[in-house]
C-alpha cells in the first residue's frame, strides 16, 4: 500500500488543489455572504457542460479548445445569473437549481452516443486530481494569477457582473482539475466551519481546513487505494468538523 505514496503522484495532484484553494476559500466566503450557496455547483456544471459539448464536436484532443468552450459556458451561465439576480432575486436559488439540473441533464444526453460517456461523466463529478499533468498546472497557475491581480485590483468593489464572471474563471479552470464535487466542498466547506466556529473574516483558518483535507485526502486515498476526489471531500468535512471542536474548546477553556 506505500507504494502508492509516490511524491511523483501525490506532489502535483497537492499543487492542483493548492490552486484550486488560493482563489476558492475567499470566494467561498463571499458566496456564503451572499447567501447563493450553490451558485458554484451550477456555474461548475455549467463548465463540465462546454467540456462535454467540445468533446461531442470531436475537439477532446484539442485542449485549448475545451477550456475555452468551458469557460465561453461558464460565462454565459454566470451573466445570464447576474441578470436573474437583478430582476428576480427572489427567486434566485431556485433558478440557481433549475440551471444545474439542466446542466446536468443535458450533458447526459450529450453522451449517450459516446463509448466514454460514462467514464467522462465520472470524471467531471469526482474528478482525476491524481492525474494531473504539468500543462494543466502551469495553465492553472497563470489563470490563478490572474484572477488573485484582478482581485487585489478591485479589492472590496468585487461585486454584481464582475463576481461573476471571475467566479466563473475560477471554477471552470478548477472543475477540469479537481471535478464537480471538489470545486463545491472548496468554495463552501472552509467558509462554513470557519462561520461556524464564530471566525468569519478568519480567511487563514479557511486556508488552514482546506489544505488539511486535500493534504489528509490525497494521502488516505493513495494508502488506502479509494477514490481521491471523494477521500478529499470527506477529509475537507473532518479537518473543519475538527477546527470547529478544537476551537469551542479553546473558547471554553478562556470562560472557566
Amino acid at each position: 500500500m506505500m507504494d502508492g505514496l509516490e511524491l511523483s503522484i501525490l506532489g502535483p495532484a497537492f499543487i492542483a488543489g493548492l490552486l484550486v484553494l488560493i482563489t476558492h476559500v475567499p470566494l467561498g466566503q463571499k458566496v456564503l455572504a451572499r447567501g447563493i450557496i450553490f451558485i458554484d455547483l451550477a456555474i461548475a456544471q455549467i463548465a463540465g457542460l462546454g467540456v462535454i459539448a467540445a468533446y461531442s464536436m470531436g475537439w477532446e484532443e484539442q485542449t485549448y479548445m475545451v477550456q475555452l468552450s468551458a469557460a465561453l459556458f461558464a460565462i454565459a451561465g454566470a451573466l445570464f445569473l447576474s441578470w436573474t439576480e437583478k430582476f428576480w432575486d427572489n427567486y434566485q436559488e431556485a433558478i440557481i437549481g433549475v440551471v444545474f439540473v439542466l446542466s446536468a441533464c443535458i450533458s447526459i444526453l450529450l453522451l449517450v452516443d459516446n463509448p466514454h460517456g460514462g467514464e467522462h461523466l465520472k470524471e467531471l463529478l469526482v474528478g482525476q486530481v491524481l492525474w494531473v499533468n504539468v500543462h494543466q498546472l502551469i495553465y492553472a497557475a497563470t489563470v490563478t494569477g490572474c484572477i488573485v491581480a484582478f482581485w487585489l485590483f478591485l479589492k472590496n468593489k468585487l461585486s454584481g457582473i464582475w463576481f461573476y464572471i471571475l467566479f466563473s474563471i475560477a471554477v471552470t479552470t478548477s472543475v477540469q482539475l479537481v471535478g464537480v464535487y471538489l470545486v463545491f466542498s472548496s468554495l463552501i466547506m472552509p467558509a462554513l466551519f470557519v462561520s461556524i466556529a464564530g471566525r468569519e473574516k478568519k480567511l487563514t483558518d479557511a486556508y488552514v481546513i482546506g489544505i488539511v483535507g486535500y493534504a489528509l485526502g490525497l494521502l488516505l486515498s493513495a494508502w488506502l487505494d479509494l477514490p481521491s476526489g471523494p477521500m478529499i471531500v470527506v477529509l475537507l468535512a473532518f479537518s473543519g468538523v475538527l477546527y470547529v471542536a478544537v476551537n469551542r474548546y479553546v473558547s471554553g477553556l478562556k470562560q472557566v
